[in-house]
């Protein structure tokens, strides 16, 4: 059931790739709450996903963009603009990758061209999909601009290996370039850390279903669902959080505040006392 928190309001949604995808989930929440919007990935991740599945559902267009090229995304967002018929409202950023994760390199032994690489994707992107946004001052007054974070950013979580330091990077370029589309444009740019979350990208990392679990035990809600993030997203993008901006706000069921939990500590007690 949609409120109309999005109705007339106008977007770029980057990321979806199936169904399991925050991004995904994000462009059904948006659609339900009245937004229309382009979805947008990378020409070789459009043909491994169903992107074309969620446009014919939510009446959306796609226009394949290399996030990393500034080419493609001066195109990108010069052609939305013109499809959706005016500046944009919202911009879901839903990138990450680590060449090192996915060839298995260990953090303490990368190949620094995939390192370069992967930040290039999961960090740099995001500038840069601003930068061309506030060059072409293609954003509307009060528009959001918002981008997936992981709590590894803060904490050491050994195997996010270097994801970890792009996810850093992000919450600083989210920062940074926030102030000045709040000085200049008035329009707001956030993070959201998410929980570990069983998406296609997430399931990459080594020991990935330990982190799910390990969370789900400290959190006192539990793990946050894509859905969940989803529904986050939507309030972000929406006129009711209007003056939240610069933040890296976590979605997490509480986890980021826990030290311990009753529910590890048990565990623990039992492997010690079978």
């Amino acid at each position: 059931m949609g409120y109309g928190l999005l109705k007339g309001k106008r977007g770029i949604i980057f990321g979806a790739l199936d169904e399991n995808s925050i991004a995904w989930k994000t462009a059904e929440r948006v659609h339900e709450e009245g937004g229309s919007f382009v979805l947008t990935n990378a020409p070789i991740a459009m043909r491994m996903g169903t992107i074309s599945q969620l446009a014919e559902k939510t009446g959306a267009n796609v226009i394949p963009a290399d996030a990393t090229s500034l080419e493609d995304l001066e195109k990108l967002i010069s052609e939305s603009v013109e499809v959706l018929g005016g500046k944009i409202d919202f911009v879901l950023h839903s990138i990450g990758m680590s060449v090192n994760v996915r060839k298995g390199r260990v953090y303490s032994d990368q190949k620094y061209d995939w390192t370069a690489k992967g930040w290039d994707v999961s960090a740099g992107s995001f500038h840069k999909v601003m930068q061309v946004l506030y060059k072409q001052d293609a954003m509307n007054e009060w528009g959001s601009i918002v981008a997936l974070s992981y709590i590894a950013a803060q904490r050491v979580f050994p195997d996010y290996n270097d994801m970890a330091d792009n996810k850093a990077f992000l919450e600083s370029i989210a920062r940074s370039f926030g102030y000045f589309f709040g000085r200049d444009k008035n329009v707001r740019v956030n993070t959201i850390s998410q929980s570990p979350t069983p998406t296609t990208a997430g399931k990459g990392v080594k020991g990935f279903n330990g982190f799910i679990l390990y969370a789900e035990k400290m959190s006192p809600l539990g793990n946050a669902s894509a859905l969940d993030c989803a529904n986050y997203t939507v309030s972000l993008f929406s006129d009711l959080t209007r003056k939240v901006t610069l933040q890296n706000l976590f979605h997490d069921g509480g986890f980021s505040n826990m030290g311990v939990s009753d529910a590890v500590m048990q565990a623990f007690e039992e492997q010690q006392n079978p």
